[in-house]
């Protein structure tokens, strides 16, 4: 049993990397999909402290398309400001796909009106001028809905 984290087009290394150790920590698949805005050669990962990286399961997709066309019959949530409806009130189940955007435009905006039932959202106050809430951040919010409602499988 697993969830699947799916980063398109992360910008910033240390979000990715936070996110990687928590998919290391919990069993979740991480995908990241191209363009990336860093490097993951050995040498980078080695210089940022990533020692937990041999420990994460981790697919690489040349873009979007690429992704899709591999996974595209599965469960895709995905987590935008946009989204109507809140990641409490999704219902989540084994293998699905959380996806994420970059940090500084989020998922593309046709991708998410094509799936606009499967947009879901993380409420913020509407006082702020926020954006949105960091993406490692907003990615552990989620996974732990989901990991929630599953019982929390495989973890101690």
């Amino acid at each position: 049993m697993s969830l699947h984290i799916v980063l398109v087009e992360p910008e910033i290394p240390p979000n990715t990397g936070n996110i990687a150790r928590t998919a290391a920590a919990t069993g979740s698949v991480l995908h990241l999909v191209k363009p990336l805005g860093f490097s993951l050669d050995e040498k980078s990962l080695r210089r940022a402290g990533l020692d937990y990286w041999p420990y994460v399961k981790l697919e690489i997709h040349e873009s979007l398309d690429d992704f899709l066309e591999k996974y595209g019959d599965r469960r895709m949530w995905l987590s935008t400001t946009k989204g109507e409806k809140l990641y409490t009130q999704a219902e989540f189940r084994d293998e699905d796909m959380l996806l994420f955007g970059k940090e500084t435009a989020g998922l593309p905006r046709d991708f998410i009106g094509s799936r606009k039932e499967w947009a879901i959202r993380i409420p913020m106050s509407k006082e702020t001028r926020l954006r949105s809430f960091n993406l490692s951040n907003s990615a552990n919010i989620v996974l732990f809905e989901a990991l929630r409602q599953l019982g929390f499988p495989g973890l101690k």
